[in-house]
């Protein structure tokens, strides 16, 4: 098991690491729409932070050796399920394979309203 990482996302907010890469399998722990220059979240509510979540896991998968057509399962929470399509807009320009995919709405860490991960082959 090898351990993923890259500053150019950001650096986790507690006792887990970026990506884990198990063989062929890569698997991405759940991006919030931080800015890893800044530290802090983006404002500019879900399209900004959807942006920056894709932003950041496009960094990830590039670290691992892989691209978004690799991508198997996503795993979706937005704070407001009201969200879906906006989300959705911008979720489907960066993957267009139509992985398989789970959405729920959820309380997410650091007041984000949006988190994804990703199981990647």
């Amino acid at each position: 098991m090898e351990t993923v990482y890259t500053p150019n996302a950001p650096e986790p907010l507690g006792p887990y690491s970026q990506a884990k890469k198990v063989g062929d399998l890569v698997f991405i722990s759940g991006q919030i729409g931080i800015d890893p220059k800044t530290g802090k979240l983006v404002e500019g509510g879900v399209a900004a932070e959807t942006k920056q979540v894709m932003t950041n896991l496009g960094e990830i998968l590039k670290a691992a050796g892989k691209s978004w057509d690799d991508v198997a399962k996503a795993t979706c929470l937005l704070k407001h399920i009201d969200d879906f399509s906006a989300f959705n807009a911008i979720y489907g320009e960066y993957v267009t394979s139509k992985p398989a995919r789970s959405t729920f709405a959820a309380t997410i860490p650091a007041g984000a309203m949006v988190e994804v991960e990703l199981i990647v082959g």
